[in-house]
Protein backbone atom coordinates (compact mmCIF):
# COMPACT_ATOMS: atom_id res chain seq x y z
CA UNK A 1 0.00 0.00 0.00
CA UNK A 2 1.28 3.43 -0.97
CA UNK A 3 0.00 6.88 -0.06
CA UNK A 4 0.24 9.98 -2.21
CA UNK A 5 -0.48 13.09 -0.16
CA UNK A 6 -2.40 16.11 -1.39
CA UNK A 7 -1.76 18.51 1.50
CA UNK A 8 -3.01 16.34 4.41
CA UNK A 9 -5.44 14.29 2.33
CA UNK A 10 -4.13 11.13 0.69
CA UNK A 11 -4.67 8.88 -2.30
CA UNK A 12 -4.13 5.21 -1.52
CA UNK A 13 -2.54 2.91 -4.10
CA UNK A 14 -2.59 -0.86 -3.94
CA UNK A 15 -2.71 -4.08 -5.96
CA UNK A 16 -6.18 -4.89 -4.62
CA UNK A 17 -9.30 -3.74 -6.47
CA UNK A 18 -11.19 -3.19 -3.20
CA UNK A 19 -9.94 -2.18 0.24
CA UNK A 20 -12.98 -0.64 1.96
CA UNK A 21 -16.42 0.86 1.32
CA UNK A 22 -14.97 4.16 2.59
CA UNK A 23 -12.87 4.53 -0.54
CA UNK A 24 -13.72 5.51 -4.10
CA UNK A 25 -11.82 2.79 -5.97
CA UNK A 26 -10.65 3.45 -9.53
CA UNK A 27 -8.29 1.49 -11.82
CA UNK A 28 -5.21 3.69 -12.04
CA UNK A 29 -5.22 3.59 -15.85
CA UNK A 30 -8.62 5.31 -15.83
CA UNK A 31 -7.83 7.82 -13.08
CA UNK A 32 -7.96 11.51 -13.93
CA UNK A 33 -5.33 12.78 -11.50
CA UNK A 34 -6.14 16.47 -11.95
CA UNK A 35 -9.80 15.83 -11.15
CA UNK A 36 -8.97 13.68 -8.11
CA UNK A 37 -6.47 16.23 -6.75
CA UNK A 38 -8.97 19.07 -7.22
CA UNK A 39 -11.67 17.10 -5.39
CA UNK A 40 -9.32 16.39 -2.47
CA UNK A 41 -8.33 20.04 -2.22
CA UNK A 42 -11.99 21.01 -2.05
CA UNK A 43 -13.00 18.14 0.24
CA UNK A 44 -10.05 16.54 2.12
CA UNK A 45 -12.36 14.01 3.79
CA UNK A 46 -12.81 12.14 0.49
CA UNK A 47 -10.90 8.87 0.19
CA UNK A 48 -9.58 7.70 -3.17
CA UNK A 49 -8.04 4.32 -3.91
CA UNK A 50 -6.21 3.63 -7.19
CA UNK A 51 -5.27 0.09 -8.09
CA UNK A 52 -3.50 -2.21 -10.52
CA UNK A 53 -2.87 -5.92 -10.10
CA UNK A 54 0.89 -5.49 -10.58
CA UNK A 55 2.79 -3.25 -8.18
CA UNK A 56 5.51 -2.25 -10.66
CA UNK A 57 2.93 -1.13 -13.21
CA UNK A 58 0.98 0.71 -10.51
CA UNK A 59 3.98 2.94 -9.78
CA UNK A 60 4.99 3.20 -13.44
CA UNK A 61 1.54 4.45 -14.46
CA UNK A 62 1.48 6.90 -11.54
CA UNK A 63 4.80 8.35 -12.74
CA UNK A 64 3.39 8.76 -16.24
CA UNK A 65 0.32 10.58 -14.98
CA UNK A 66 2.28 12.97 -12.74
CA UNK A 67 5.81 14.17 -13.64
CA UNK A 68 8.20 13.08 -10.89
CA UNK A 69 10.62 15.32 -9.00
CA UNK A 70 13.09 13.33 -6.89
CA UNK A 71 14.17 14.79 -3.55
CA UNK A 72 16.09 13.77 -0.46
CA UNK A 73 15.64 14.75 3.16
CA UNK A 74 16.73 14.08 6.70
CA UNK A 75 15.33 13.29 10.12
CA UNK A 76 18.31 14.61 12.06
CA UNK A 77 19.13 13.87 15.73
CA UNK A 78 21.64 15.76 17.87
CA UNK A 79 23.56 14.57 20.96
CA UNK A 80 20.52 15.26 23.16
CA UNK A 81 18.33 13.13 20.87
CA UNK A 82 16.42 16.21 19.74
CA UNK A 83 15.12 16.36 16.18
CA UNK A 84 15.84 19.13 13.69
CA UNK A 85 12.72 20.90 12.38
CA UNK A 86 12.22 23.78 9.98
CA UNK A 87 9.19 26.06 9.70
CA UNK A 88 8.15 26.77 6.13
CA UNK A 89 4.98 28.49 4.97
CA UNK A 90 3.59 28.39 8.51
CA UNK A 91 4.03 24.62 8.98
CA UNK A 92 6.67 22.56 10.74
CA UNK A 93 8.59 20.39 8.31
CA UNK A 94 11.84 18.46 7.97
CA UNK A 95 14.65 19.67 5.71
CA UNK A 96 14.54 18.27 2.18
CA UNK A 97 15.04 19.29 -1.43
CA UNK A 98 15.40 18.09 -5.00
CA UNK A 99 18.44 16.37 -6.41
CA UNK A 100 21.02 18.11 -8.52
CA UNK A 101 22.73 16.59 -11.55
CA UNK A 102 25.43 14.07 -10.65
CA UNK A 103 24.43 13.73 -6.99
CA UNK A 104 23.56 10.54 -5.19
CA UNK A 105 20.34 10.70 -3.18
CA UNK A 106 22.42 10.52 0.01
CA UNK A 107 24.49 13.52 -1.10
CA UNK A 108 21.32 15.44 -1.91
CA UNK A 109 19.84 14.72 1.50
CA UNK A 110 22.90 15.88 3.45
CA UNK A 111 23.37 18.98 1.27
CA UNK A 112 19.74 20.03 1.65
CA UNK A 113 19.89 19.70 5.44
CA UNK A 114 23.04 21.80 5.53
CA UNK A 115 21.65 24.49 3.19
CA UNK A 116 18.25 24.79 4.85
CA UNK A 117 19.42 24.77 8.47
CA UNK A 118 23.13 25.65 8.73
CA UNK A 119 23.86 22.35 10.47
CA UNK A 120 27.11 20.57 9.53
CA UNK A 121 28.92 17.38 10.52
CA UNK A 122 25.98 15.22 9.43
CA UNK A 123 26.22 11.43 9.24
CA UNK A 124 23.55 9.21 7.68
CA UNK A 125 22.70 6.31 9.97
CA UNK A 126 20.01 4.53 7.92
CA UNK A 127 17.41 4.84 5.18
CA UNK A 128 13.89 5.38 6.52
CA UNK A 129 11.32 5.41 3.72
CA UNK A 130 10.04 7.05 0.56
CA UNK A 131 7.12 9.49 0.62
CA UNK A 132 4.99 10.93 -2.16
CA UNK A 133 3.18 14.24 -2.27
CA UNK A 134 1.59 16.39 -4.95
CA UNK A 135 2.61 19.99 -5.57
CA UNK A 136 1.92 22.55 -8.27
CA UNK A 137 4.46 24.42 -10.39
CA UNK A 138 3.71 26.71 -13.33
CA UNK A 139 0.10 25.59 -13.34
CA UNK A 140 0.89 21.86 -13.50
CA UNK A 141 0.63 19.19 -10.82
CA UNK A 142 3.78 17.19 -10.11
CA UNK A 143 4.69 14.31 -7.84
CA UNK A 144 7.54 14.76 -5.37
CA UNK A 145 9.20 11.48 -4.47
CA UNK A 146 11.31 12.05 -1.36
CA UNK A 147 13.89 9.61 0.01
CA UNK A 148 14.23 10.09 3.76
CA UNK A 149 17.27 9.21 5.86
CA UNK A 150 17.86 9.13 9.57
CA UNK A 151 20.90 11.26 10.42
CA UNK A 152 22.95 12.28 13.42
CA UNK A 153 25.24 15.20 14.21
CA UNK A 154 27.18 16.66 17.13
CA UNK A 155 26.70 20.19 15.76
CA UNK A 156 26.11 22.77 18.51
CA UNK A 157 26.39 25.99 16.51
CA UNK A 158 23.96 28.63 15.31
CA UNK A 159 21.00 27.54 13.20
CA UNK A 160 20.34 29.52 10.02
CA UNK A 161 16.99 29.23 8.20
CA UNK A 162 17.30 29.43 4.41
CA UNK A 163 15.09 32.48 3.89
CA UNK A 164 15.08 32.21 0.09
CA UNK A 165 13.36 28.83 0.47
CA UNK A 166 10.61 30.41 2.63
CA UNK A 167 12.06 28.90 5.81
CA UNK A 168 11.48 31.20 8.77
CA UNK A 169 12.65 29.06 11.71
CA UNK A 170 15.00 26.17 12.49
CA UNK A 171 14.61 24.43 15.85
CA UNK A 172 15.86 21.36 17.70
CA UNK A 173 12.79 19.76 19.28
CA UNK A 174 12.48 17.36 22.19
CA UNK A 175 9.96 14.51 22.17
CA UNK A 176 7.34 16.72 23.82
CA UNK A 177 7.93 19.59 21.38
CA UNK A 178 7.91 17.15 18.46
CA UNK A 179 4.43 15.96 19.39
CA UNK A 180 3.26 19.58 19.34
CA UNK A 181 4.96 20.23 15.99
CA UNK A 182 3.26 17.21 14.43
CA UNK A 183 -0.11 18.87 15.03
CA UNK A 184 0.92 21.50 12.48
CA UNK A 185 2.73 19.58 9.76
CA UNK A 186 2.11 17.59 6.57
CA UNK A 187 0.90 14.04 6.03
CA UNK A 188 4.25 13.00 4.56
CA UNK A 189 6.03 14.10 7.74
CA UNK A 190 3.65 12.30 10.09
CA UNK A 191 4.49 9.09 8.21
CA UNK A 192 8.08 9.41 9.43
CA UNK A 193 6.89 9.54 13.05
CA UNK A 194 3.87 7.24 12.95
CA UNK A 195 5.41 4.45 15.01
CA UNK A 196 7.40 6.74 17.27
CA UNK A 197 4.93 9.36 18.46
CA UNK A 198 1.53 8.87 16.86
CA UNK A 199 -1.28 6.51 17.80
CA UNK A 200 -4.04 5.21 15.54
CA UNK A 201 -6.35 7.83 17.02
CA UNK A 202 -4.11 10.61 15.68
Amino acid sequence: MYKVFVNNASIHLSTQSFISDEFISIPIRKANMTEIITQLQNNPSLKFHLYHSKEQKLIKILHKKLPVVVAGGGKVYNKENKILFIKRNGHWDLPKGKTEKGESIEETSVREVEEETGVTGIEITRFLMKTYHVFKRQGKYKLKLTYWFEMKTEFEGQLYPQIEESITKVKWKSSVKTIEALKNTYGTITQLFSREYLTEDN
